[in-house]
């Protein structure tokens, strides 16, 4: 059973985290940097999250859209929700083809570390959700 029940759960804890991201002073400032438009597609529940990290903010779309990303990443959603509590390694979901990406991937693998600061943030987002599971 994947940790989402729907596309609007996904939407809310894996767009959330970038959205915290934009407020974070060095994580928001060091995306919004990059300038990269990253385009999300999750299965197990089929969400699709477009983010563009260019200023002034980080914009996050949910759903489908006409704008053209640098990269695009595809994964199951629990492997994002994995990534974002620190448990997961992109580097090696690639190797081994849990994650599929298409452009210039070494610029995100770049990004990772940028984003560590954020799985505390991340983890904080979800504690209710994990209390109700666990309860």
């Amino acid at each position: 059973m994947s940790y989402f029940k729907d596309a609007e759960d996904a939407y809310r804890y894996l767009g959330g985290v970038f959205r915290a991201a934009d407020e974070h002073p060095e994580v928001g400032q060091a995306l919004r940097a990059s300038g990269i438009t990253l385009r999300l597609e999750y299965t197990n529940p089929s969400a699709t999250l477009t983010v563009r990290m260019v200023e002034p903010h980080i914009e996050v779309i949910e759903g489908e859209t006409d704008i053209q990303p640098d990269v695009r990443m595809s994964m199951a959603a629990d492997t994002a929700n994995k990534y974002w509590r620190g448990e997961y390694n992109v580097a090696v979901g690639l190797a081994k083809g849990q994650v599929k990406a298409k452009g210039p991937v070494t610029t995100i693998l770049k990004m990772v570390p940028l984003t560590k600061p954020l799985f505390p943030m991340y983890k904080e987002m979800c504690a209710e959700k994990d209390a109700a599971l666990v309860a």
